[in-house]
């Protein structure tokens, strides 16, 4: 069975950090690439960052440009976003995802924060709250 499931959220304080991990399973990761989304409470589900399986080349919205970074460990089968300088907008449920199909990201849209087509393969999520 095809599926990613996250972990490592929680609660953390402005200006701290948090490590989410992406394990993939019945699959394997370094054919694919595999992208980051977010959802705020009331907000629509909107793109994070995606990495690409053929050069490890990231992409990130605008608004955690600088801040969050995207790897991956092809090894451990799993898919890392490291996020600093976290900031109350920060907070919402992190989904990891791939489309099981291509390579590359849709970097463009990713970017743009926005939800690719195709995103075929969802976990379940894990919360981040960002408070003091």
């Amino acid at each position: 069975q095809v599926q990613v499931v996250e972990s490592g959220g929680g609660l953390v304080q402005p200006g701290g950090s948090l490590r989410l991990s992406c394990a993939a399973s019945g699959f394997t990761l370094d054919y694919y690439a595999m992208s980051w989304f977010r959802q705020a409470p009331g907000k629509e589900r909107e793109g994070v960052s995606c990495i690409r399986a053929s050069d490890g080349r990231t992409y990130y919205a605008d608004s955690v440009k600088g801040r969050f970074t995207i790897s991956r460990d092809n090894a451990k089968n799993t898919v890392y976003l490291q996020m600093n300088s976290l900031k109350p907008e920060d907070t919402a449920v992190y989904y990891c995802a791939t489309d099981y199909k291509w390579t590359y990201c849709d970097g463009r849209t990713i970017v743009a924060g926005r939800v690719p087509d195709g995103m075929d393969v969802w976990g379940k999520g894990t919360l981040v709250t960002v408070s003091s």
